[in-house]
């Protein structure tokens, strides 16, 4: 039995190189649904990607493997004391956990994370990992993927998002379900939950900071982790996000935000 677990697992890691899961374990998991479409990475802007790597996970292209274990012991033993986390889940390990998690923050799901993590990142590239991060990261509280969220929130697609549109979506990452759209376009922090100041503060957080580290390294950690040109350069596909989301135009009527 431990043997088929161990080559089911091996083939889903696997399939995960070519096919995008229809939903996550974080969207099941979700009372009031999700809505996401996923896009090629190639089709999103480089300024939004150059913005994730920065702010999540700097070392993605560089890295061998999910984690160095150094970094990981010091997360561990820092969550054994009650310590502040001194460095985050890198992005393999949040692809993981999105996929296949939920958000329990104890040390056995923390472990399990790492050794998801571990296994997927020897069955993907780079590429593959980042593109798999965009397309089924929370933005929202029922918008996953950037595909959804930059029409949802900024009425344009993935590709032609500037810096400081690309910037806002990615303070959101830490903080997702504290928002919404504002009337016109943009995000309203003005929610019913009263934690808006919340996703805020990590919107705030994102702008002092990501925006110097783009001017500094440009595109070169996008290029570095196997996507090379622009995402205006791409020829039009079928699968470009070029066009609004059914389920996003219904939702901003619903809401009345047009």
């Amino acid at each position: 039995m431990l043997t088929a677990v161990a080559v089911v697992q091996a083939l889903v890691m696997l399939s995960l190189r070519w096919v995008d899961p229809p939903a996550t374990a974080f969207m099941l998991a979700n009372p009031d649904g999700a809505i996401q479409q996923s896009v090629p990475v190639e089709h999103v802007s480089r300024n939004f990607l150059a913005a994730v790597i920065a702010h999540e996970d700097a070392q993605l292209p560089y890295r061998s493997g999910a984690v160095t274990w150094d970094e990981l012991s010091a997360r561990a033993r820092a969550h054994l004391a009650g310590q502040e986390d001194p460095s985050g889940s890198t992005i393999p390990q949040q692809v993981a956990k999105n996929l296949f998690l939920n958000q329990e923050m104890s040390a056995w799901r923390k472990a399990v994370e790492a050794g998801l993590a571990a296994e997927l990142a020897l069955a993907v590239d780079d590429r593959r990992m980042l593109e798999l991060y965009v397309n089924y990261a929370q933005f929202g509280p029922t918008i996953y993927g950037v595909c959804a969220a930059s029409w949802y929130y900024f009425d344009t697609p993935p590709q032609d998002l500037p810096v400081a549109q690309a910037v806002q979506l990615v303070g959101l990452l830490p903080s997702p379900g504290h928002v919404r759209r504002a009337p016109g376009g943009g995000l309203d922090f003005d929610v019913a939950d009263g934690m808006g100041w919340l996703s805020r503060s990590h919107v705030l957080n994102a702008q002092a900071r990501v925006p110097r580290h783009i001017e500094a390294q440009g595109f070169q950690p996008v290029e570095d982790a196997g996507i090379p040109g622009l995402a205006a350069d791409q020829p039009a596909s079928d699968d470009d996000c070029s066009q609004r989301p059914q389920e996003i135009a219904d939702l901003i009527a619903a809401e009345g935000t047009a």
